[in-house]
Protein backbone atom coordinates (compact mmCIF):
# COMPACT_ATOMS: atom_id res chain seq x y z
CA UNK A 1 0.00 0.00 0.00
CA UNK A 2 1.61 3.23 -1.14
CA UNK A 3 2.21 5.82 1.32
CA UNK A 4 -0.71 8.07 0.13
CA UNK A 5 -3.49 5.03 0.17
CA UNK A 6 -2.26 4.26 4.14
CA UNK A 7 -2.36 8.15 5.14
CA UNK A 8 -6.06 9.07 3.14
CA UNK A 9 -8.03 6.05 3.73
CA UNK A 10 -8.06 6.41 7.47
CA UNK A 11 -8.72 10.37 7.24
CA UNK A 12 -11.85 10.09 4.39
CA UNK A 13 -13.19 6.70 7.27
CA UNK A 14 -12.52 9.23 10.30
CA UNK A 15 -16.22 10.91 9.58
CA UNK A 16 -17.61 7.34 9.27
CA UNK A 17 -16.31 5.84 12.39
CA UNK A 18 -17.34 8.74 14.10
CA UNK A 19 -20.33 8.78 12.92
CA UNK A 20 -21.37 5.49 13.02
CA UNK A 21 -20.36 5.20 16.51
CA UNK A 22 -22.79 8.16 17.50
CA UNK A 23 -25.53 6.38 15.69
CA UNK A 24 -24.99 2.80 17.24
CA UNK A 25 -24.98 4.58 20.71
CA UNK A 26 -27.84 6.53 20.43
CA UNK A 27 -30.10 6.11 17.62
CA UNK A 28 -32.89 8.09 19.25
CA UNK A 29 -30.83 11.12 19.10
CA UNK A 30 -30.82 10.78 15.39
CA UNK A 31 -33.99 8.62 14.13
CA UNK A 32 -36.74 11.84 14.64
CA UNK A 33 -34.21 13.22 11.78
CA UNK A 34 -34.19 10.46 9.78
CA UNK A 35 -37.47 9.48 9.91
CA UNK A 36 -38.69 10.77 6.61
CA UNK A 37 -35.85 8.98 4.79
CA UNK A 38 -36.54 5.89 6.91
CA UNK A 39 -40.24 6.12 6.15
CA UNK A 40 -39.90 5.67 2.52
CA UNK A 41 -36.82 3.28 2.43
CA UNK A 42 -38.99 1.09 4.32
CA UNK A 43 -41.65 1.79 1.87
CA UNK A 44 -39.44 0.96 -1.08
CA UNK A 45 -37.73 -1.93 -0.08
CA UNK A 46 -40.03 -4.05 1.92
CA UNK A 47 -41.12 -6.25 -0.97
CA UNK A 48 -37.42 -7.40 -1.69
CA UNK A 49 -35.97 -7.16 1.85
CA UNK A 50 -38.62 -8.61 4.49
CA UNK A 51 -35.62 -8.73 7.49
CA UNK A 52 -35.39 -4.98 6.72
CA UNK A 53 -36.06 -3.54 10.15
CA UNK A 54 -39.24 -0.80 9.74
CA UNK A 55 -38.61 1.66 13.28
CA UNK A 56 -36.79 4.36 12.37
CA UNK A 57 -34.18 3.78 15.58
CA UNK A 58 -33.09 0.48 14.25
CA UNK A 59 -32.96 1.56 11.03
CA UNK A 60 -30.41 4.52 12.25
CA UNK A 61 -28.68 1.89 14.37
CA UNK A 62 -28.00 -0.71 11.53
CA UNK A 63 -26.75 2.50 9.10
CA UNK A 64 -24.62 3.40 11.99
CA UNK A 65 -23.09 -0.04 12.27
CA UNK A 66 -22.24 -0.36 8.59
CA UNK A 67 -20.47 3.00 9.05
CA UNK A 68 -18.62 1.92 12.14
CA UNK A 69 -17.64 -1.56 10.52
CA UNK A 70 -17.01 -0.04 6.99
CA UNK A 71 -15.14 2.92 7.98
CA UNK A 72 -12.93 0.36 10.15
CA UNK A 73 -11.90 -1.56 7.58
CA UNK A 74 -11.00 1.34 4.98
CA UNK A 75 -8.95 2.87 7.71
CA UNK A 76 -7.25 -0.56 8.57
CA UNK A 77 -6.75 -1.14 4.12
CA UNK A 78 -8.55 -4.48 4.59
CA UNK A 79 -11.25 -4.63 1.53
CA UNK A 80 -11.52 -1.30 1.26
CA UNK A 81 -12.91 -0.94 -2.43
CA UNK A 82 -16.10 -3.41 -0.51
CA UNK A 83 -16.09 -1.34 2.42
CA UNK A 84 -15.72 2.04 0.22
CA UNK A 85 -19.09 0.87 -1.37
CA UNK A 86 -21.01 0.15 1.64
CA UNK A 87 -19.84 3.81 2.76
CA UNK A 88 -20.93 5.25 -0.19
CA UNK A 89 -24.77 3.23 -0.02
CA UNK A 90 -25.07 4.77 3.72
CA UNK A 91 -23.86 7.76 2.59
CA UNK A 92 -27.07 8.70 0.63
CA UNK A 93 -29.67 8.25 3.13
CA UNK A 94 -27.98 10.08 5.71
CA UNK A 95 -27.10 13.01 3.50
CA UNK A 96 -31.31 12.76 2.15
CA UNK A 97 -32.34 12.83 6.35
CA UNK A 98 -29.88 15.51 7.76
CA UNK A 99 -29.26 17.83 5.39
CA UNK A 100 -32.25 18.87 3.59
CA UNK A 101 -31.06 22.12 3.14
CA UNK A 102 -34.02 23.06 0.58
CA UNK A 103 -36.90 22.71 3.35
CA UNK A 104 -35.43 25.47 5.62
CA UNK A 105 -37.03 29.01 5.20
CA UNK A 106 -33.91 30.61 7.55
CA UNK A 107 -31.18 31.43 4.94
CA UNK A 108 -28.39 31.11 7.72
CA UNK A 109 -29.57 27.98 8.50
CA UNK A 110 -30.11 27.10 5.00
CA UNK A 111 -26.80 28.15 3.64
CA UNK A 112 -25.22 25.73 6.88
CA UNK A 113 -27.31 22.91 5.86
CA UNK A 114 -25.83 23.42 1.72
CA UNK A 115 -22.61 23.40 3.18
CA UNK A 116 -22.92 19.95 4.94
CA UNK A 117 -25.13 18.63 1.96
CA UNK A 118 -22.09 19.83 -0.78
CA UNK A 119 -19.26 17.98 2.18
CA UNK A 120 -21.29 15.10 2.07
CA UNK A 121 -21.67 14.86 -1.98
CA UNK A 122 -18.02 15.34 -1.95
CA UNK A 123 -17.10 12.50 0.47
CA UNK A 124 -19.46 10.28 -1.64
CA UNK A 125 -17.45 11.71 -4.75
CA UNK A 126 -13.88 10.60 -2.46
CA UNK A 127 -15.83 7.06 -1.36
CA UNK A 128 -16.57 6.16 -5.18
CA UNK A 129 -13.26 6.77 -6.18
CA UNK A 130 -11.70 4.86 -2.91
CA UNK A 131 -14.63 1.92 -4.38
CA UNK A 132 -13.40 2.00 -7.83
CA UNK A 133 -9.31 2.21 -6.78
CA UNK A 134 -7.38 -1.02 -7.82
CA UNK A 135 -3.83 -0.12 -6.88
CA UNK A 136 -2.54 -0.12 -10.02
CA UNK A 137 -3.51 -3.48 -10.77
CA UNK A 138 -6.38 -4.35 -13.68
CA UNK A 139 -9.74 -4.94 -12.32
CA UNK A 140 -11.43 -7.58 -12.06
CA UNK A 141 -13.26 -7.01 -15.35
CA UNK A 142 -10.23 -6.45 -17.31
CA UNK A 143 -8.66 -9.64 -15.85
CA UNK A 144 -11.86 -12.06 -16.58
CA UNK A 145 -11.80 -10.43 -20.36
CA UNK A 146 -8.25 -11.36 -20.25
CA UNK A 147 -8.13 -15.04 -19.58
CA UNK A 148 -11.59 -15.55 -21.82
CA UNK A 149 -9.29 -13.84 -24.62
CA UNK A 150 -6.24 -16.20 -23.85
CA UNK A 151 -8.73 -19.32 -23.40
CA UNK A 152 -10.12 -18.65 -26.58
CA UNK A 153 -6.82 -18.36 -28.42
CA UNK A 154 -5.63 -21.09 -26.69
CA UNK A 155 -8.91 -23.27 -27.67
CA UNK A 156 -8.38 -21.74 -31.53
CA UNK A 157 -4.97 -22.86 -31.44
CA UNK A 158 -5.67 -26.41 -30.21
CA UNK A 159 -8.44 -26.61 -33.15
CA UNK A 160 -6.29 -26.05 -35.64
CA UNK A 161 -3.26 -28.31 -34.60
CA UNK A 162 -5.83 -31.09 -34.45
CA UNK A 163 -6.92 -30.22 -37.80
CA UNK A 164 -3.96 -30.43 -38.96
CA UNK A 165 -3.06 -33.43 -37.75
CA UNK A 166 -5.95 -34.91 -39.02
CA UNK A 167 -5.61 -33.60 -42.48
CA UNK A 168 -1.94 -35.33 -42.24
CA UNK A 169 -3.98 -38.67 -41.61
CA UNK A 170 -6.90 -38.38 -44.27
CA UNK A 171 -5.93 -40.27 -47.38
Amino acid sequence: MTVLRRVARPMLASMFISGGYGAVRDPARLAPVAEPVTDRVTEMLAPWSPLLPEDPERLVRLNGAVQLGAGLLLALGRAPRLASAALAVTLVPTTLAAHRYWTIEDPEKRAAQRVQFLKNTSLLGGLLIAAADTHGKPSLAYRTRSAASHASAAVAHQAHAAAGTARKHLP
